[in-house]
């Protein structure tokens, strides 16, 4: 065989493999709805009647989302706990994710992310005041 059957034997596998990836997403049901994606798709300016396309864009919005979550929640571990007197509440080891773990993420991927000062990223916000000195 010569390189010229080989590659386009390549592309014809290529070609199969990216028609069945397409047919299957018709079978598929994202997390994402075709009708929030086509409505940031359609703000955007970009207007496709092909679901096979909306269901790829969801999938891929779904992978993203993912992906920053997972990130997100590696900073959160990474993060030195607070230190806790009561027993009570070493027992409870649950993670607390904060605008600064999500926006490191978020970084990593370009997205900069500005909030305002008076969000809530301590872990002792909504607590009753008493209990935050303790």
């Amino acid at each position: 065989m010569n390189h010229g059957q080989q590659s386009g034997e390549a592309k014809h596998d290529d070609d199969a493999a990216l028609t069945e990836f397409l047919a299957s997403l018709m079978d598929y049901t994202p997390t994402i709805p075709d009708d929030l994606v086509e409505h940031y798709l359609a703000k955007s300016g970009f207007q496709c009647p092909d679901v096979r396309l909306i269901r790829l864009v969801a999938v891929a919005t779904q992978k993203f989302v993912a992906d920053v979550a997972s990130d997100a929640l590696q900073h959160c571990k990474a993060r030195p706990a607070p230190v806790v007197k009561d027993k009570k509440q070493q027992k409870d080891k649950r993670l607390i994710l904060t605008m600064e773990d999500l926006s490191k993420a978020l970084r990593e991927y370009g997205v900069n992310v500005k909030h305002p000062e008076y969000f809530a990223d301590s872990p002792s916000t909504g607590m009753d005041p008493a209990a935050r000195d303790e």
